[in-house]
């Protein structure tokens, strides 16, 4: 019975996720989206026809300074083909982060034409950056495009001072306001926010970007081992978007964030990275990931040890399980209403066997499953990241709402047993999934 029954389940699916959206408009998009500006609640992102914005991004923080051009189209069509419309890069690259003494290019092109002096930008460098910057966007790859990482470029702000810092800052805004493809990035470990020099330093960079690129939005990146853009609310002034980074179980950061009074709209941007930090195989990211989805993100970054620096042999190591599961994920989400989903924090709808809690520890060792629903109860999604019979109560959906489970590790849905139902509804998982784990989505829909 097993292949009937997900023969059935697909095909239910397929009638589900073919549902249009109630805002989607009649009229086709454009050919591709960019992040423009917050949705009226501060939930998500919107693009520049009104529409959400999910954000599906890669981490190749070292990219304008060891690729050649060639090679830099080549990795946007990868990462365009790969289910990716956004990209993490760095302007400037230091020796340890995969760059080269002097911040230079590969081959030998400085940034500045007198060393560690922002006021002297080399046309060179920059016509670089710029060309890189255009080529992503004839692929629809936004660029989370970072002015100055403070992770090792802290001590270069120090060294120039304020006034310079924000003339850095205007002279990438009118670089680069012409490009529609653009998030400015700001910070990246900056361990130092509270330190009011520091702070200083970088907000003149973002107020001189502000001045001059007044349109594109700016998101800032604080310290770990967990923290969001507005922890320190002076920022508000700058940015648009929230940026949550944490090692820990990521629900956590993206809920604190998501509870604030006046939110922005916040999403992942740094976790545990693939071959890096915590991570012990593909479900520690899966973990990340749907947990972040499920707890009111507009969208993730994927990072990777081998290509945010680009270490020699990252080319084995561009396509791997990892980011084929984030496609996975990014197609669940983005093929239905993600935007309206609603996290379920005090257990009105995942009633029992959801786990423990926890803000802190490790994200491979946490079983908490989060659930979200809309509030119309046309869909649900729980993610469960250990196998284990839980409580749903299906009241709060639409009636004939049916239930299927999704393999995050393969995308084929089959459907829950019982697949329907009402009032307080107990579902397990249908033993391992394909890759051989026990982690397991159970999405709720309602048909029309």
């Amino acid at each position: 019975m097993r292949i009937p029954i997900l023969l059935t389940a697909t095909v239910l699916a397929t009638s589900i996720l073919a549902t249009p959206s109630v805002q989607s408009p009649d009229t086709p998009g454009p050919r591709f989206a960019w992040p423009t500006s917050a949705s009226a609640n501060g939930r998500y992102l919107l693009d520049q026809v009104g529409r959400p914005y999910l954000i599906s991004g890669d981490s190749p923080q070292g990219l304008f300074v060891t690729m050649s051009q060639e090679q830099a189209e080549d990795y946007f069509a990868d990462r365009r083909a790969g289910g990716f419309n956004s990209l993490w890069i760095n302007s400037l690259v230091p020796p340890d982060q995969g760059g080269h003494p002097g911040d230079a290019t590969f081959d030998g092109i400085t940034p500045f034409t007198k060393a560690g002096d922002m006021s002297t930008p080399n046309p060179a460098y920059w016509d670089r950056v710029e060309d890189m910057v255009a080529a992503a966007r004839d692929d629809g790859l936004t660029i989370w495009l970072t002015p100055v990482e403070t992770c090792g470029h802290l001590q270069l702000l120090r060294d120039n001072g304020v006034d310079k810092a924000h003339a850095f800052g205007q002279f990438l805004g009118k670089r680069f306001v012409k490009y529609p493809n653009i998030v400015w990035f700001n910070g990246c470990d900056l361990q130092t926010w509270q330190d009011p020099n520091d702070r200083a330093l970088t907000q003149a960079v973002a107020r001189g970007l502000k001045e001059t690129d007044p349109d594109h939005l700016q998101t800032v990146e604080l310290n770990y081992l967990s923290s969001g853009s507005l922890d320190d609310p002076t920022w508000r002034q700058y940015i648009q978007l929230d940026s949550a980074y944490t090692y820990y179980p990521t629900y956590a950061q993206v809920l604190k964030e998501y509870n604030r009074p006046d939110p922005l709209p916040v999403y992942m941007v740094e976790a545990n990275y693939e071959d890096e930090h915590d991570y012990t195989g593909p479900k520690t990211l899966r973990r990340q990931e749907y947990w972040t989805m499920t707890s009111g993100a507009t969208g993730q970054l994927y990072g990777s040890t081998w290509t945010w620096q680009f270490k020699p042999g990252w080319e084995d190591h561009v396509d791997t399980q990892s980011t084929r599961e984030f496609k996975l994920m990014t197609d669940l989400f983005g093929s239905s209403r993600w935007y309206d989903l609603v996290p379920d924090q005090d257990h009105t709808f995942l009633v029992d066997g959801y786990g423990t809690p926890n803000t802190v520890g490790s994200v491979n060792d946490n079983d908490y499953a989060t659930a979200a629903r809309t509030d119309d109860g046309r869909l649900a999604v729980i993610y469960l990241p250990t196998s284990r019979k839980i409580t749903v109560d299906m009241s709060t959906m639409r009636p004939g709402a049916v239930a299927f489970w999704y393999d995050p590790t393969d995308g084929r849905y089959r459907l829950a047993d019982p697949p329907i139902g009402r009032g307080d509804v107990s579902f397990t998982p249908p033993g391992p999934n394909h890759g051989g784990d026990d982690d397991w989505v159970l999405r709720i829909a309602a048909f029309g």
